[in-house]
């Protein structure tokens, strides 16, 4: 079925999935991860009330309790999935995917995540079968437990009253949250919940979907603004001049704070597209940076194995030992807001401090619609390394590959039929020439 995905379960509601799929995958879940109860959080999509009801009724047939956390972030049901001892947790959430989609994000104890390679493979086989509906119907318990998150992340509230702030929750999730740990410092936009997305789609990583926060920081003359995606597991920025901020810099951001502030101990995760800039900032504070594969189903996992202090990805996604391993954008965005308002006193702003992490220039993530996508990729590969001796060689999530003053990365889309590339020079000449070249070679694969 198309819409299990190497991370999650996504799809377009009605055409890649319907109830009765959903039904299935409930009632085969706690058979999968041997379970007699789940957690189930959801958030304010229009197709989630129908799949709440499928996918609970699954999972209630096959005897197996439902806890119901009610309308939450993704993040909540992490936290709570590892807080309150379940060993199997459902969001109903299609995160920054446009207002026709929806799916289900699956996690066992710990939050750790099932992708594809870690369950859900054997979950989309498992679904084939018939439902034999067990003797006793589980039970739906109303778990709400909001307050008690409130609480836990209050823990990374600081004082920063000095800031002014533009806040834009794109009619989700994070709205549900922000009131009650910014109160009305931020200038807010888009903060009531609205699963239509009638303003803009919730995903910032593209640009169109920025332009409103923009033109209110700049309005405003704000700070810094802050964007949260969907359901609230992404947070990106932009800086007082209204310039959005590349997402993997915030990973140098946050080491002001876990390594210069907190001095936690212990190797900082990044994924293949981070740029060396960050990587270089981090190092210069004394951490070892571990560079890893995209998505929190592999980055979450590997946190947790090499004991990391925090980390993030290209993409917004930022991880946190004392969050279970797990991605919050509330902790990264009072933890980067805290750091803002403390160089504020230095007199130093956003865009200054943005300025001393990138040193390189960065062509940013760019799709081409490419069927041979191995080919293509070979072709990149061996038409750099014949021409310059590469320092760094890494061939997960396609190839990073580093050469002495420059490098890329060239990997598939999991769901599209994409080939994503993205490169860094130490210079935008240097860049531009090596973007032309590659875009020659990628030519005839178009």
């Amino acid at each position: 079925m198309s819409a299990f995905k190497a991370y999650d379960f996504r799809g377009i509601y009605g055409k890649d999935f319907n109830l009765e799929d959903i039904y299935r995958i409930g009632f085969f879940l706690p058979q999968l991860l041997k379970v007699d109860k789940v957690l189930v959080g959801r958030d304010m999509r229009v197709s989630t009330p129908a799949i709440f009801e499928a996918l609970t009724r699954g999972i209630t047939d096959a005897g197996v309790d439902v806890y119901d956390m009610g309308l939450t972030t993704t993040p909540m049901v992490y936290y709570f999935t590892a807080q309150h001892h379940f060993d199997a947790s459902v969001m109903i959430t299609a995160s920054h995917n446009p207002k026709e989609h929806n799916g289900l994000k699956v996690s066992t104890t710990n939050a750790l995540p099932v992708g594809y390679d870690t369950g859900l493979g054997k979950l989309e086989k498992m679904i084939q079968a018939v439902p034999q509906p067990a003797a006793r119907k589980g039970k739906i318990i109303n778990h709400n437990v909001k307050e008690e998150y409130i609480e836990f992340l209050k823990r990374y509230q600081y004082d920063i009253s000095n800031l002014k702030i533009a806040m834009d929750c794109s009619n989700g999730m994070a709205s549900i949250l922000v009131k009650s740990l910014f109160g009305d410092q931020p200038t807010y936009l888009y903060d009531e919940l609205d699963g239509t997305f009638p303003h803009h789609e919730a995903n910032p990583l593209e640009a169109e979907n920025v332009v409103d926060l923009q033109k209110l920081v700049l309005k405003e003359k704000a700070d810094i603004g802050v964007i949260y995606d969907g359901d609230a597991d992404r947070v990106m920025f932009v800086d007082e001049k209204g310039s959005f901020i590349p997402p993997d810099l915030m990973i140098a951001v946050l080491a002001h704070y876990f390594i210069k502030e907190k001095n936690v101990q212990g190797k900082v995760i990044q994924d293949i597209r981070t740029s060396k800039s960050v990587t270089e900032y981090i190092q210069k504070l004394g951490r070892e940076v571990y560079i890893w594969r995209v998505g929190r189903a592999y980055a979450a996992l590997k946190l947790r194995e090499i004991d990391g202090a925090f980390g993030g990805e290209f993409a917004g996604h930022y991880y946190f030992r004392d969050f279970f391993y797990s991605d919050s954008a509330m902790v990264a965005s009072q933890v980067i807001l805290h750091v803002v308002s403390e160089m504020k006193k230095k007199g130093i702003s956003v865009s200054q401090l943005i300025s001393e992490i990138a040193v390189y220039a960065n062509s940013g993530e760019i799709n081409f619609k490419v069927e041979k996508k191995k080919e293509a990729m070979e072709a990149m590969k061996e038409h750099f390394m014949q021409k310059e001796t590469a320092t760094n060689f890494m061939d997960f999530d396609g190839y990073r590959i580093e050469f002495k003053d420059w490098w890329f990365n060239v990997r598939p889309s999991n769901t599209e039929p994409y080939l994503r590339l993205l490169m860094e020079a130490k210079n935008k000449e240097m860049l531009e020439e090596k973007l032309t070249e590659a875009k020659k070679i990628l030519a005839p694969f178009i």
